[in-house]
Parts: structure tokens; C-alpha cells; sequence
């Protein structure tokens, strides 16, 4: 699939988006800016960049576990990039770590992943019954 990416004249020499092996699922989203992600603090992070996703997909904005581990998320993880879209890419981050955080210009700061998408219609009614039923938060257990 083929999806058209507009590079912003501030950001021409960020990298796009990228696969960095021939199985992942996400693609990098870099930063475009240079900045301090103080702990404790979110902020938006500008991509430098604009797409236009196919309708029938979105694009979903993950963490980056190398980041995630040392305390930089996506706290609305995952974030959605609607077909219609065509704002910049930017990427909410929060440090919940114990430093603060440098980020600089370039960095690769989250995942772009491209899904399809189902659309459904509700149909009121009465649900069927399961063995699960209402067990919710924990209901199998913690081990």
C-alpha cells in the first residue's frame, strides 16, 4: 500500500516514517523539534510531516518499549491518525519516569502502525449469555 506523506519546509531533513527491520509492524515517527520532556510533564511533539491514510484505515501512535522502559509514553496510546486527517503528525508524550528527558531534533519518539478499520451498526437487542458473563478487572485471577 502506497500512502502519500507531505514533509513540512521546517522538518525537509527529518527521515520519514520507517521500518527499521523487515518485520516490524510500526514505523518510527521522528521528532522535529529539539526539547526537555521534564518529569512528570506531557507534551506535544511535532512530526514534521502530513499523510493522507487511505479510507477503511487508521493510523494508530504507539510507544516505543525502548522508551516506555525508562518512562516516556503515549498516555493515549494508542492515538488515532483519522483518514481525514490531513493536520501535522504530532505525538503525545508524558514522562512518568524519574528524570527529566532530552529530546532531540530527529529522535524516534513513538510507532506509526496503518490498520484496516471495521464499521458496525448497533442492533439493539438482548446478548446472549457466556461463562465469562460480567467478570471484569481481574475477574481470572493474578497468577
Amino acid at each position: 500500500m502506497k500512502i502519500k506523506i507531505e514533509r513540512l519546509p521546517y522538518a525537509k531533513d527529518i527521515p520519514l516514517p520507517s521500518y527499521i527491520t523487515p518485520h516490524s509492524s510500526g514505523m518510527d515517527l521522528r521528532s522535529a523539534v529539539a526539547c526537555l520532556l521534564k518529569k512528570g510533564e506531557i507534551r506535544v511533539i511535532p512530526c514534521g510531516i502530513r499523510i493522507a491514510i487511505p479510507p477503511g484505515y487508521e493510523g494508530q501512535v504507539r510507544a516505543r518499549s525502548g522508551l516506555a522502559v525508562r518512562g516516556i509514553i503515549v498516555p493515549n496510546a494508542p492515538g488515532t491518525i483519522d483518514a481525514d486527517y490531513r493536520g501535522e503528525v504530532k505525538v503525545i508524550l508524558a514522562n512518568i519516569g524519574k528524570e527529566d528527558f532530552i529530546i532531540k531534533r530527529g529522535d524516534r519518539i513513538a510507532q506509526l502502525v496503518i490498520v484496516p478499520l471495521v464499521k458496525v451498526e448497533w442492533e439493539e437487542g438482548d446478548l446472549n449469555e457466556t461463562e465469562r458473563g460480567e467478570g471484569g478487572f481481574g475477574h481470572s485471577g493474578l497468577e
